[in-house]
């Protein structure tokens, strides 16, 4: 049987993202993708040999059988990746933003009925159907952005029943749709109100009877928990990621995003995939951070939507940690699916410079759902996940401000978003 193959050519730049640094670009650059899979990657007069060679003899010069889009004066830059959102959520949180505009603090918001709990409600309530819509139209904006495989989190239940829908939810959405969808167990958000008086034995749900629940049935990649002040301590969290990472499922945690509570060490500590916030981490758990390989998932959208000083990112490439970014798409703190706010403030203010950046949305990101084996980069045998911009360099993406330049998305080799321009 013939393969399905695409053939993106004459690339202005292509960046591949490949090694442990840079972005290793080739200029006049052309990429093969047959079944999906990248199996060939450099200059377009090498890559049209081997397409002569290999693919049309194998083929029996069968030239119908290659699809091939010509990207002449465009940067060609590996799918991007989004490591941090919470995009399965019922119910909206505006009347919240407008109060913090007006400088109602978070206290007295939490009085007025608002924060995670008002989600909680609103998931819980809303019908599998409906977050499925709202979840197929939020995927939908992702993709013109850019993005192919997206993390997504649960947290809006906080009780077994609605963890799982939250999860059955994107489980099914991944299957009707392009993106790549990873799924990460949040259970441990916030407290659930009904075990406001009963800190412990909502660890305990958590462990004992939702966990198991999960594993069974959630098919979650990731176990996560929000560490900071007021939320989860350290030994609690590390307890149910412990447990988390005993059934099977690689640790993530929102760590020090509120106070530095050691939330970053204790990441280190137990070897997680991922920590994530890290507004207020110390130098001591940065340091930690970067010899035990965890990735740092820097978050700015949601420094600025918070008026929050952001994570100290040039610190951290500068201390040898790798560093990914990610939206942090949510219906509270964060309600922007923006990648190109989210590159402005990356660049801008949180001191990363445009290769620093597009590794953090690239191979980073990957690295952040240990998927960088797979995605990522532009690279043989690697998914044929690809960006094309309506620009002639991936420079463009900061340089333009605030504007979404995408203007084709390839998906496992096959043609997903034309944006005309």
């Amino acid at each position: 049987m013939s393969k399905e193959k695409l053939l993106i050519k004459n690339a202005a730049e292509l960046v591949t993202c490949s090694g442990k640094q840079g972005l290793n670009i080739i200029n006049d650059g052309s990429v093969l993708i047959e079944d999906g899979l990248i199996t060939a990657v450099g200059k377009t007069e090498e890559v049209n040999n081997y397409v002569k060679k290999a693919v049309y003899t194998a083929d029996k010069n069968d030239v119908t059988g290659l699809e091939v889009i010509d990207a002449t004066g465009k940067a060609v830059l590996p799918g991007f990746v989004d490591p941090h959102t919470h995009f399965i959520f019922g119910g909206y949180r505006a009347d919240e933003f407008n109060w913090r505009l007006q400088g109602v603090p978070y206290t007295e918001i939490m009085a007025r009925g608002g924060g995670i709990v008002n989600s909680v409600s609103a998931t819980r309530e809303a019908s599998f159907a409906e977050l499925k819509n709202r979840g197929l139209k939020r995927l939908d904006s992702m993709l013109n952005y850019g993005v192919t495989t997206v993390e997504g989190k649960t947290g809006y239940g906080l009780d077994t029943e609605t963890e799982l829908k939250q999860l059955q939810v994107m489980k099914e959405l991944e299957a009707e749709q392009p993106l790549d969808i990873v799924k990460t167990f949040l259970g441990a958000h916030a407290f659930s109100p009904a075990y406001k008086d009963n800190k412990e034995g909502y660890v305990d749900y958590v462990i004992n009877e939702m966990l198991p629940a999960i594993k069974n049935e959630g098919g979650a990649d990731f176990i996560d928990v929000f560490c900071d002040k007021g939320v989860f301590s350290v030994e609690q969290s590390r307890r149910i990621l412990q447990a988390g990472q005993k059934a099977g499922m690689e640790a993530k945690i929102h760590a020090d995003e509120i106070a530095a509570v050691g939330a970053a060490e204790m990441a280190a500590e137990i070897k997680a995939v991922s920590a994530d916030h890290l507004l207020k981490a110390s130098d001591k758990g940065i340091e930690m951070l970067a010899k035990a390989g965890v990735i740092a998932v820097l978050l700015p959208i949601t420094a600025f939507s918070l008026k929050e000083k952001y994570a100290p990112a040039r610190k951290m490439v500068d201390a040898g940690l790798k560093v990914a970014v990610a939206t942090d798409f949510n219906p509270g703190s964060c309600y922007s699916e923006s990648i190109p706010l989210l590159i402005a403030l990356s660049t801008l203010y949180m001191g990363l410079t445009p290769v620093e950046t597009v590794r953090a949305l690239t191979i980073n990101a990957a690295a952040a759902l240990k998927r960088d084996d797979e995605i990522g980069s532009i690279e043989n045998g690697k998914q044929g996940d690809i960006v094309i911009l309506s620009a002639p360099s991936y420079t463009h993406l900061s340089y333009h401000l605030g504007v979404n330049i995408v203007e084709k998305v390839i998906k496992k080799g096959k043609p997903v978003l034309d944006n005309v321009y």
